[in-house]
């Protein structure tokens, strides 16, 4: 079995509360994007299950990958027998993609349909949240306003219909979430992103904003600089995605958008109409 697992932006991310449990409660709305990375499922050759990562290089043993915490998971909860998985990774890391966890919520999805469980989707979700945060996101197929530590969601409308999503990364830049979170003043917005996310795309700028931005913005200049370039070439509207390091911006116009990517250069860039 092949599966494709897409990642996802963030548009608009609010850092509203620490938590005493050491989370923070976050406001934020979750697009998928067709960047993905590719699963393959296969039976165990032998009689332990196995993980084979190709492409970009993850510095993380096989146990602690996410997408071998899914199989356990499903091993744990419905008894699966072992199976070969091959993970060739393209989305890239420490990008506030998402990567790692929708690999992990298609891992849940894939041995799902593999063994024939049989299980609801709102099942999935909850034993996705057991794995990460982000998780859970990615059992569901639709743009969601995401609160709590990002697992209460709730479908929301977001058209961008039509328009180019540029999403480059800086090269040799990596941003640890748990760092990002470490230097953020949690406080509540003055307008709930609900709100924001309903006025056209070319309002955004300015009102839907990502807390990580500027402490990121201020370890990374190259983070801020290239959000700066893609508003610069014609962008309606560029943010930083969830704690970095890339960014993607919002074009409706082919030709700004294709400016934008030459500009990009060697950095790791996908473009795509949405």
């Amino acid at each position: 079995m092949i599966l494709f697992s897409d990642c996802k932006i963030n548009i608009g991310l609010d850092i509203t509360a620490r938590r005493p449990d050491g989370y923070h409660d976050i406001s934020t709305v979750m697009v998928h994007i067709p960047w993905h990375d590719i699963i393959e499922l296969l039976p165990a050759k032998g009689n332990a299950p196995s993980l084979t990562v190709v492409g970009r290089n993850v510095d993380c043993p096989p146990e602690k990958n996410l997408v071998m915490k899914a199989f356990r998971v499903m091993e744990r909860e419905y008894g699966i027998p072992p199976v070969d998985i091959v993970l060739e990774k393209i989305i890239p890391d420490g990008a506030g993609l998402g990567g790692g966890s929708a690999d992990a919520a298609t891992t849940l999805k894939g041995l799902n349909e593999m063994f024939g469980l049989n299980v609801e989707s709102r099942r999935l979700a909850e034993l996705a949240s057991e794995i990460g945060a982000d998780c859970p996101f990615f059992i569901y197929d639709t743009p969601m306003y995401c609160t709590g530590i990002g697992t209460v969601m709730q479908p929301v409308d977001v058209d961008l219909a039509g328009r180019l999503l540029l999403v480059a990364k800086p090269e040799g830049v990596s941003v640890s979430t748990r760092e990002a979170y470490s230097r953020v003043v949690p406080q509540i917005p003055d307008v709930a992103l609900p709100e924001l996310i309903d006025l056209p795309v070319e309002m955004w700028q300015g009102r839907v904003k990502n807390d990580f931005e500027s402490s990121v913005f201020a370890v990374a200049p190259q983070v801020r600089e290239l959000k700066e370039m893609m508003l610069a070439e014609g962008a309606e509207y560029a943010s930083m995605s969830g704690s970095g390091a890339s960014v993607y911006g919002i074009f409706n116009d082919d030709k700004l958008a294709d400016n934008a990517r030459s500009r990009c250069g060697s950095l790791i860039s996908m473009m795509c109409r949405m």
